[in-house]
């Protein structure tokens, strides 16, 4: 019996010595990232880029490999939401880049939104940027 005593506390102090050794994860919260427009003006007309970079604000390092599922680009800002466009991604030149080719078909304000997964997360990145378009 003294064995088996023996036994489970020897396995009881090395299941405590693991929990307590075992390395902490810090995982970020969804709200630590956010896009940023890499320039807030555009010429209007036909296929403009236009490029973000998705960051985490924490480190303060830019966000690869995010799944973008999301693009809306329209007048919001200036009254007019129906005066929507269609957005097509175009690959990015840099990691955490991603461009967008759209038609800025009059000058003024208009509102890209972006609904993104970011790898080993749970939730949504989501964001509202104002670009102005300019003749």
């Amino acid at each position: 019996m003294k064995t088996s005593t023996a036994a489970r506390a020897l396995a009881a102090a090395l299941v405590g010595l693991s929990i307590a050794g075992a390395p902490k994860f810090a995982f970020a919260d969804i709200k630590d990232y956010e896009f940023q427009l890499v320039e807030p003006t555009v010429q209007a007309g036909a296929d403009k880029v236009v490029s973000v970079r998705l960051v985490n604000n924490k480190t303060g390092k830019p966000v690869p490999d995010a799944v973008i599922f999301a693009t809306r680009l329209d007048m919001g800002p200036d009254g007019m939401q129906e005066m929507a466009t269609k957005v097509t991604p175009v690959p990015g030149t840099e990691p955490g880049t991603y461009r967008f080719k759209a038609n800025f078909s009059m000058e003024g304000r208009w509102q890209l939104s972006l609904g993104a997964k970011v790898q080993g997360e749970t939730g949504t990145v989501e964001s509202k940027l104002v670009i102005t378009a300019r003749k």
